[in-house]
């Protein structure tokens, strides 16, 4: 008795303590790790599901909107008729830029790759001159090389995979706005009825999360690219128009985006310009972004994205690393849902009160597990006298056979 009493103090003491807590931190990261891998391994399912979760979680309150007068499959199906229109519309305008201006850009480069070329030969560097037409000798047998043609090859096995990803990616975005309760329903009905609560609380923070990430995103991409947009055309940059879209499209990647978009404009109005309106095209990009750093996110987005720019550095990197310039749009939206998780579970542990009212408030349906009272004590398990005494089927069926 002693020797036990012994063994289980020595699990008690700081030491033991600290080794038990560390064998739990090794295998939550081992799962992790797990859960890492087989997503990278999956990631032809994994990110169109994940891209369809965020658009889900953006266009819900309009397909909860229309469903109010609508059935909800029509309600869903004008939701994407109306994200097709518009992305035909902005893809026409952006195709008719170019078209129109490409004559402009390709003149501006060649002078000022002329320019460059002058400069290198006649500053004060000594460098010697460019031959032209062998680079152009070289470019061309790189061209016409095997690695080249295998290339060709891997880039059209890719092109069929956006493809699929892209195909599957709207098919489970139709699904989730249609059926999205009843699939949050299927997963909750997994758990024990006391997490059930829990659970709600979660997938609403979740939800929030990631809407009005996504709404605030765009609401500050839409602010950035109307004023650059505007900008550049004063300025006489040419392209002004796609310059915009790569500076909206750009702004759903934090931090490196915004960086990513002004050197472009930048590169193209010195090329095409001068070095004075590049210097100007840098002053309003700056100023574009302290006015967006400072004022439009967290005015916008500060309730949703409650985290230091560290962290979303390193979601950036990580997002990138497993799955490129998607993973890096993906990894800071689910990155606070996670935080957001964590902080919805310790919030429906300190008051399951406020727990229900919250989730009542959010129009998801009484469980039947809870009962009608639904009263719960504050650690998430139902009380007894809260659940429902309900006999199963088999045991009706014998009480009536017994009563006949």
């Amino acid at each position: 008795m002693s020797d036990t009493t012994a063994r289980r103090d020595r699990w008690n003491d700081g030491l033991g303590g600290a080794a038990t807590r560390s064998l739990q931190i090794l295998l939550v990261l081992a799962a992790v790790t797990v859960v890492a891998f087989v997503g990278v391994q999956l990631r032809l399912v994994v990110v169109p599901v994940l891209i369809a979760v965020l658009l889900a979680a953006a266009a819900g309150p309009l397909v909860d909107l229309l469903d109010r007068r609508l059935p909800r499959v029509v309600a869903v199906w004008i939701t994407l008729l109306l994200g097709f229109a518009l992305l035909g519309g902005v893809g026409w305008l952006v195709g008719d830029a170019v078209a129109s201006q490409w004559g402009e850009l390709r003149d501006g480069a060649l002078q000022g790759f002329d320019q460059l070329q002058d400069f290198v030969e006649s500053g004060p560097f000594g460098l010697p001159s460019v031959d032209v037409e062998e680079i152009t000798g070289q470019l061309e047998s790189v061209l016409q090389g095997s690695a080249v043609q295998s290339g060709a090859i891997t880039g059209a096995t890719a092109v069929a995979q956006v493809a699929t990803g892209v195909l599957l990616a709207l098919v489970v975005l139709f699904f989730l706005l249609k059926d999205g309760r009843q699939i949050w329903a299927f997963f909750r009905a997994q758990l024990p009825p006391r997490e059930h609560r829990r659970f709600d609380l979660v997938g609403i923070r979740a939800v929030q999360v990631l809407g009005g990430y996504v709404r605030g995103t765009a609401t500050v991409a839409l602010v950035d690219a109307v004023f650059i947009g505007i900008g550049l055309t004063l300025l006489g940059v040419p392209l002004a128009l796609p310059l915009a879209l790569l500076v909206f499209v750009a702004a759903f990647v934090p931090i490196v985006g915004a960086v990513a978009a002004g050197a472009v404009a930048v590169l193209i109005a010195l090329v095409s310009n001068s070095p004075g309106t590049a210097l100007a095209v840098l002053a309003l990009v700056v100023a574009v972004n302290q006015i967006e750093g400072n004022f439009l996110q967290p005015v916008l987005m500060g309730r949703y994205l409650s985290l230091h720019p560290l962290v979303i550095l390193l979601a950036l990197t990580a997002g990138s690393i497993v799955a490129g310039i998607i993973g890096a749009i993906l990894a800071v939206p689910f990155a606070a849902v996670a935080w957001s998780a964590v902080q919805a579970s310790r919030e429906a542990r300190a008051d399951q009160r406020a727990v229900d009212e919250e989730v009542r408030r959010s129009g998801v349906p009484d469980d039947p597990d809870l009962g009608d009272t639904g009263d719960v004590e504050g650690d998430g398990v139902a009380t007894a006298d809260a659940r429902p005494r309900r006999r199963s089927l088999a045991g009706r069926v014998l009480a009536r056979l017994g009563r006949g």
